[in-house]
């Protein structure tokens, strides 16, 4: 899916740039022509550059939005116990939650540092459990098929 939403977008993408250049050229070259002519191609010079926009709103500010949006969500949702990653790379247990801190845990010696809760860039423990799940959500549904691939070779 994605191989082919890339497709469409580069052609749109070269569509624009070619209605683009045309506007400008007929813009440039508008010194001899009419006013109703050079107003028509800043019209299509227009069109082309909302959207450009459009696709470049889709491209890029869109995924990243939703990425601060999950980011956000996992930081909120951090419990006592996960183990976390800080954006500067410190890795801890949280033992304390405030309502914008976390007191984590960290090294051999069970050093306690306070952070704020924008400073965590991963949930180890959420990960592994979704990895736990996911994997057990596939031998599951793998399971049947063998069974019954065995009981038929049984047969």
């Amino acid at each position: 899916m994605k191989k082919s939403f890339l497709k469409f977008l580069t052609v749109v993408l070269s569509a624009v740039s070619a209605m683009s250049l045309m506007s400008l050229t007929a813009f440039a070259e508008g010194e001899g022509t009419t006013t109703a002519s050079a107003g028509g191609s800043m019209g299509g010079m227009l069109i082309s550059m909302g959207l450009l926009l459009v696709v470049m709103y889709f491209l890029f500010m869109r995924p990243q939005k939703k990425k601060e949006k999950e980011t956000k969500n996992m930081q909120d949702n951090i419990q006592i116990g996960d183990e976390i990653v800080t954006y500067g790379g410190m890795v801890g247990i949280v033992v304390r939650k405030g309502d914008d801190n976390v007191v984590i845990e960290t090294g051999g010696e069970k050093n306690k540092i306070r952070i704020k809760t924008w400073a965590i860039s991963e949930n180890i423990t959420a990960k592994e459990k979704a990895a736990a799940e996911e994997k057990a959500a596939k031998k599951s549904k793998m399971t049947p098929a063998k069974e019954k691939d065995d009981s038929e070779d049984k047969k």
